[in-house]
């Protein structure tokens, strides 16, 4: 449409708000999201990270003295008071501290890590196994976990003295998370501002005043972010009433879909669901007056006392490649926190760093699990982009940010786009660091792991969920243990590592296959097959297909009446399966020694303080599962990919029983070593152009291409020389077929 862009501008200057709080390492990317695509149809716009600011604001000498002002010591506990007492050590350390947490400082490390620096108190006892659970760590990482535990003591001050809902990624979340009535969280904001929500005025006033906006958007992707946003909300109608706000994000996507209480409505104007682009695209217009109420699209509002839901816009969603490279400008990216909060080695990917976010496809390509959201939009809407568009949106993200490491977010990246992605990356010569979610799709070859490796993936996490082949069907996860097995052995070999996401308590489950999904993860970690894992209990959503139709699962949903504000999370019983809960200690404990190399030659009973039944997988289940790995499965449309530099090519002549043979001899040199091959003469001469093919080539040469340009050169049975040594020499090398 060539009007587009003088139909959808707007002149109303807009604030993109993530109230309190996510992480400490790097900003969430929802408002970048949105101010990229905003920023390309000419929307005057500004973002913040309140949670960041809030943050560096309260953990500082300033914010450590108002702190310890208010503190009333008669009501602490002994842990607590003895932080009071040694807050001068507080005081004088507390920026220096934020400064090496933010890398501006390293130095100061390795004070920090002869254990005379920091005060410590309750949160320090825990040290008597650093060194078992953590290794030898560098200084620096021993430095930063020990200065995380310091903020972590602080924190729990907090909470006991001034605050009892703060949390540096779930504040207040109790109040939200699964909240069927809106009067606890109502109530609390009903109170008196605590400290935290003070500091929070202050950084939002600023926000507000520097910016001058006419509409306020507040992203909760969390039920931690909720209370922050309610009480940014508040704030900014009884200061700044000509001002709107809106509300979205994946808080309300998920919970709020059937709100029906009218009093949210006192801190927000408009809640938008779903993709946002659009939905505020049209808010803006008709904030200006050029669209009607009824033409607002996905959006709650108040008429006349009552919560109504409007979604009357004929207009269509951005398409995913036109919603522009997400944008940072306004983002304090040098001042977020590098924090070493447990030894699990994924969870220390997402709190650790800063981590540009991107996503290859909207959607799932998959939607089918049926614990999963799938029948709403974030979920079906499958949408992938090309890896050229990918590639030109992380060559924007390094030119703004500096940063070149990458997270990309989607539920489940694509294995055929993930090879596409990776043939672009290389093709570019970019030197970046990513790491992404997965299904264990039979697709992720030996060959393709090897590339996703050599464009710069260090980890994936997927879900194993249940190990047990009987409820991974009645999932419709599309995997078995042992293709599970398989796929992320040929992960780890490549030298990617591997996180699973573990559930226990799906419908129906019994104790048996509990033990037996134990049993499957501890041969797992004891092969190496996977590096890092986490054990989550099942929760029944509304959304996906157990929450829609429980009967249909073997559960019992408990609810007692249909909920007028959360609906999420669905209290359930599982007559038919074991008690779940009994189980949570014991998995985790396992889990917990089982990353860490140990106790794998414990009784499966050993974890758990009841009777359980013993497990019935045989003891090398997935290691005669590893035997059975297909490998990689070749067909005419297969690409070939070679990841490193031009080979070298001479000829020369070698005497063999009398007679003179013309020889070719191939030199590679990798990061690491040179290897040589060897070929015929002519074999040599047809490979060489074959490699600058590749390498000067837009697009990569299929396998069926190969075996025509073999033939074309009057050489003679393509299949006798792909399975001569020197050309599986060359595979092993790195000439790669996906």
């Amino acid at each position: 449409m060539a009007t587009f862009a003088v139909i959808m501008a707007s002149s109303i200057k807009t604030l993109l708000l993530t109230p309190p709080f996510t992480q400490l390492n790097t900003p969430y990317p929802a408002t970048a999201y949105l101010t990229g695509y905003l920023r390309t149809i000419g929307v005057p716009v500004n973002q913040a990270d309140l949670g960041i600011e809030v943050i560096l604001k309260l953990f500082s000498a300033y914010g450590l003295t108002k702190l310890f002002d208010r503190v009333n010591p008669k009501r602490l506990s002994k842990n607590e008071q003895r932080i009071v007492n040694l807050k001068n050590d507080y005081l004088t350390t507390i920026d220096s501290v934020i400064s090496f947490l933010q890398n501006q400082n390293p130095t100061l490390a390795y004070s920090i890590a002869e254990r005379d620096y920091l005060p410590e108190a309750g949160r320090f006892n825990q040290l008597d196994d650093l060194e078992w659970a953590f290794g030898n760590l560098g200084i620096q990482d021993k430095a930063r976990h020990l200065a995380t535990l310091y903020l972590e003591d602080l924190a729990d001050l907090i909470k006991q003295a001034v605050d009892p809902y703060f949390g540096f990624s779930r504040y207040a979340e109790r109040l939200s998370l699964s909240a069927e009535s809106f009067d606890p969280l109502y109530e609390s904001l009903s109170d008196v501002p605590s400290f935290t929500d003070e500091i929070l005025f202050t950084c939002l006033d600023r926000k507000i005043k520097d910016s001058k906006p006419k509409l306020v958007c507040l992203s909760v992707p969390f039920p931690g972010n909720m209370y922050g946003a309610m009480r940014c909300g508040q704030y900014i109608k009884r200061h700044h009433p000509d001002v709107k706000v809106a509300m979205g994000g994946g808080y309300p996507n998920t919970e709020l879909r059937s709100l029906r209480d009218p009093r949210l409505f006192e801190f927000v104007d408009f809640i938008t669901l779903d993709d946002g682009e659009r939905p505020v695209e049209v808010l803006l217009r008709h904030i200006e007056g050029k669209v009607n109420k009824s033409e607002l699209k996905r959006t709650f509002l108040l008429e006349d006392d009552v919560v109504t839901y409007i979604n009357g816009s004929k207009e269509l969603d951005v398409p995913f490649s036109q919603t522009g490279t997400p944008d940072y400008e306004g983002l304090p990216l040098n001042q977020y926190l590098s924090v070493i909060e447990i030894t699990n080695p994924m969870h220390r990917l997402w709190s650790d760093g800063r981590w540009n976010k991107l996503t290859m496809a909207h959607g799932c390509y998959w939607k089918k699990c049926t614990f999963c959201d799938i029948s709403l939009d974030y979920i079906k809407n499958y949408e992938p982009i090309s890896a050229s568009i990918i590639c030109d949106r992380m060559e924007d993200q390094i030119n703004q940010t500096g940063e070149t490491g990458f997270h990309f977010v989607d539920e489940a990246a694509p294995p055929a786009l993930m090879r596409e992605v990776a043939i672009e990356i290389l093709k570019r010569k970019l030197k970046v660091t990513w790491w992404t979610n997965i299904r264990f799709e039979k697709r992720f070859t030996s060959d393709l792991c090897r590339l996703l490796k050599a464009s710069g993936c260090i980890a994936v996490s997927g879900g194993l969920e249940v190990a047990s082949d009987r409820l991974l069907e009645k999932i419709k996860k599309g995997v078995t243990v042992g293709q599970v097995a398989q796929v992320a052995d040929n992960f780890t070999q490549s030298g990617i590592m591997v996180h699973a996401y573990l559930m226990y308590g799906f419908p129906t489950q019994t104790a048996q296959e509990t033990i037996d999904s134990l049993e499957m993860v501890r041969q797992l970690f004891e092969l190496g097959v996977i590096q890092s894992g986490f054990w989550h209990q099942f929760a029944m959503t509304a959304h996906s297909p157990v929450g829609l139709s429980p009967e249909s699962f073997g559960a019992k949903a408990l609810l007692t009446k249909k909920p007028v504000f959360a609906h999420n999370d669905i209290p359930h019983d599982d007559p038919d399966g074991a008690d779940h809960g009994l189980f949570s200690d014991g998995l985790k404990k396992s889990l917990f020694n089982y990353m860490h190399g140990v106790c794998f030659d414990f009784s499966l009973q050993e974890w758990f303080d009841f009777e359980v039944p013993q497990t019935s997988i045989p003891a090398h289940q997935i290691e005669v599962d590893l035997q059975n790995n297909p490998g990689t499965q070749i067909t005419e449309s297969t690409k070939l990919a070679w990841i490193h530099e031009q080979p070298r090519v001479s000829y020369y002549n070698k005497k063999q029983k009398g007679k003179l043979l013309e020889k070719s001899r191939f030199e590679i040199d990798t990061k690491s070593a040179t290897y040589e091959a060897t070929f015929t003469k002519r074999e040599g001469q047809w490979l060489n152009e074959i490699f600058q093919d590749l390498l000067g080539n837009q697009s990569p040469m299929l396998f069926g291409e190969l075996r025509q340009a073999y033939e074309a050169s009057e050489m003679v049975d393509f299949d006798k020389f792909i399975k001569s040594q020197s050309w599986q020499k060359l595979r092993q090398i790195g000439l790669l077929l996906v």
